[in-house]
């Protein structure tokens, strides 16, 4: 089965990417990094304008309601530029707030998400994603029966992704909702967070895929470029076929938003993502080791985001299991 996207989704996919691909991404992910913001909120507000953040906010909120399938065409160009912050984190506390019987927090918060003027972290383990920038921190506890407005957080911890910061998970905080309508709420964003982080992988491994294709024909040994060497080729024709079969996957789970699907989709694009880093690496030599080769911003990304919202492992088991109902 094909799926293609229509020409309202690759119109929104190429102006995203255009958009991004003006911002000069690289220099906003290192100044992130080192906790410098202005570059990545002034992006942020960009990408609000857009509508990404709106595609995750009913209209009743301000937001545009739109589907799965929106959400992960803006992600996969969302990855494919490395795009910093808390996004998909963002997208899961919306999913959340949308989903609880009293509508109170969310009318408190929603709109704001969807415009950009806020952004959000949601916590469900030890660590908070971003918990220093994020102006909503959203933590669930109680085997995800309480969702609490956390403080600020304490200081960051190493990461493997250095753009990713991590924050221990702040405790207390004000309770929005209790009971057993926060953890289907929970589950519900638990399914959009990994189809937002299988886009955003899928997007970062045809990035990397993009960048070695180019380096190969410019890289040169015995007088002839690196990319004629037929070892070479088949490297780069696995990691391209592992992307392209994710593709399908990652919209099929869009359109039916199962469990057992979107963790396949997730486990598939995150492997292949983490295949293609693996061989950029290896295809760049030593300069794709250096920090301050832009490739790194990538390779460090698709490590993260493989054991993001739930490793191989979990994902794989889900799909073995057959799923059930978010």
């Amino acid at each position: 089965m094909r799926f293609l996207l229509d020409a309202e989704q690759r119109a929104f996919a190429d102006s995203l990417g255009a958009m991004l691909t003006a911002a000069d991404t690289p220099s906003v992910v290192r100044d992130w990094s080192r906790g410098e913001h202005a570059g990545g909120r002034a992006l942020w507000s960009r990408i609000a304008d857009a509508g990404v953040f709106a595609l995750a906010v009913p209209e009743e909120y301000g937001g545009l309601g739109a589907g799965a399938v929106e959400l992960a065409v803006a992600f996969v160009e969302l990855g494919r530029h490395a795009v910093p912050g808390p996004l998909v984190e963002t997208v899961a506390a919306a999913t959340v707030l949308a989903g609880l019987d009293d509508p109170g927090p969310a009318k408190r918060l929603l709109p704001a998400l969807a415009t950009g003027e806020s952004t959000a972290t949601l916590a469900t383990g030890a660590y908070a994603l971003d918990a220093d920038v994020a102006d909503v921190r959203l933590t669930l506890s109680g085997t995800n029966t309480e969702l609490r407005l956390a403080p600020p957080p304490d200081g960051a911890r190493p990461s493997l992704d250095p753009a990713r910061r991590l924050f221990p998970t702040p405790s207390g905080g004000e309770l929005l909702a209790a009971g057993p309508q926060v953890a289907e709420a929970a589950a519900r964003a638990l399914g959009h967070a990994r189809l937002a982080t299988a886009a955003q992988a899928l997007g970062v491994g045809l990035a990397l895929l993009d960048r070695t294709v180019a380096y190969v024909r410019q890289r040169s040994q015995f007088g002839v470029p690196i990319g004629s060497f037929q070892a070479v080729k088949h490297q780069l024709a696995d990691a391209k076929i592992a992307l392209e079969f994710a593709r399908p996957l990652l919209f099929g789970a869009a359109l039916s938003m199962a469990p057992a699907e979107v963790a396949a989709a997730k486990v598939t694009a995150c492997e292949a993502a983490y295949a293609t880093a693996r061989t950029a690496l290896q295809l760049h030599g030593a300069i794709g080791y250096t920090a301050e080769y832009d490739l790194s911003l990538w390779l460090t990304k698709a490590r993260a985001l493989r054991t993001a919202w739930g490793g191989p492992r979990e994902c794989r088991a889900l799909v073995v299991g057959g799923g059930g109902q978010w």
